[in-house]
């Protein structure tokens, strides 16, 4: 279990060193350097954390960066308009989240660069300080501690937000936000996060803001646009509506995600047995001490610098970067159609 100072300090210093340490391996005498050579990578998983990768991802470190290497030569070969990072720490989360399957890889990759250009309203002027209000609301926060696999647990709790101050999109937003910069860490790109869902005192008005539009978009992004590994989904204080929530977002869910969704109603005791109580706030039956949510904000909000050089620069048109690449299913910008809309009212509905 890590505590929240010491893992976000080392986040911090982990995600530094990954872009500026000299690279720990050479290439072999048969191969040439690549040109225009991107910032070398310095492994900073323990011994523990190599093993775990070895044999939940197969990752081998002797072939770490040869394997880095064919994701990029790849990407240049079949993706040569593609604007992205080529760095070895970047194009590992890649490796990482498809277990080192090359094809699997860059089209995760392009995936990920075609998420963002689908969807303006999410991704335009993506940083911290333009999400002050919702931050603020505490609709989600990540916890101070990991879950017993080293997992880093995202707290969400709609309650929080009131439609009438922002969008729906603003608290997609947030979570973007939170889910880029856990990733940072090599850390979670091996072991994954937790989410955490309070739906307690969720009404069917707020509800029907998350339609079957908005659902295929942000499980498109999870599912096949984002490099991270949602290793499990804790539902706490559903009320009747979420049975009307999760039959919008199940038929969007591949098989092994849907099993990885547990729903405890109000039954804390079950929920334990998942998440301890020591890493759970006493709001959650647990002894870490009250909710806080000023701790990740700070880490949130401290990194405005690195979202802005990557969220709120001016790029080429999409059709130059991702060429015949296609969003991942869900992500096309169709406007939902009314009768879909109308459907969606009727199961929401139907739960009461």
């Amino acid at each position: 279990m890590t505590s929240v100072r010491g893992s976000w300090e080392l986040m911090s210093e982990e995600s530094d060193s990954l872009r500026t340490s000299p690279s720990v391996a050479s290439l072999s005498e048969n191969e040439l350097p690549p040109p225009s050579a991107p910032a070398g990578y310095v492994c900073s998983l323990t011994e523990d954390l190599v093993a775990k990768a070895r044999e939940e991802l197969q990752e081998k470190p002797e072939w770490r960066l040869r394997d880095v290497q064919a994701l990029r030569d790849m990407v240049r070969k079949e993706c040569p308009n593609l604007s992205t990072s080529l760095e070895d720490a970047f194009l590992l989360r890649f490796l990482r989240a498809r277990k080192f399957d090359y094809d699997r890889a860059l089209q995760l990759l392009i995936n990920y660069h075609s998420c963002r250009r689908s969807w303006p309203e999410v991704f335009n002027n993506l940083r911290p300080s333009a999400l002050k209000e919702v931050l603020a609301s505490g609709f989600l926060t990540v916890l101070p501690h990991t879950d017993p696999r080293g997992c880093h647990v995202l707290c969400l709790r709609p309650d929080r937000w009131i439609p009438s101050n922002y969008p729906i999109t603003e608290n997609i937003r947030a979570i973007y936000l939170t889910l880029e910069k856990l990733i940072q860490s090599e850390e979670t790109q091996v072991n994954g996060i937790v989410i955490l869902a309070d739906y307690k005192g969720v009404s069917l008005s707020k509800a029907s803001h998350f339609g079957p539009f908005i659902a295929k978009k942000v499980i498109g992004i999870l599912q096949d646009g984002f490099p991270i590994r949602i290793k499990a989904v804790h539902v706490v204080n559903e009320p009747r509506i979420f049975k009307g929530i999760f039959a919008i977002i199940k038929p969007f869910l591949k098989e092994k995600i849907a099993n990885r969704f547990f729903l405890h109603g109000s039954d804390l005791n079950s929920l334990h047995t998942n998440l301890p109580r020591n890493i759970l706030p006493r709001e959650y039956g647990g002894t870490a001490g009250e909710l806080d949510i000023t701790a990740w904000n700070a880490v949130l909000l401290a990194s405005e610098e690195d979202f802005v050089r990557e969220f709120c620069q001016p790029g080429p048109p999409c059709d130059s970067i991702l060429g015949q690449a296609l969003p991942p299913e869900g992500l096309s910008s169709e406007v939902p159609c009314d009768d879909s809309m109308r459907a969606m009212k009727s199961q929401l509905y139907s739960c009461y």
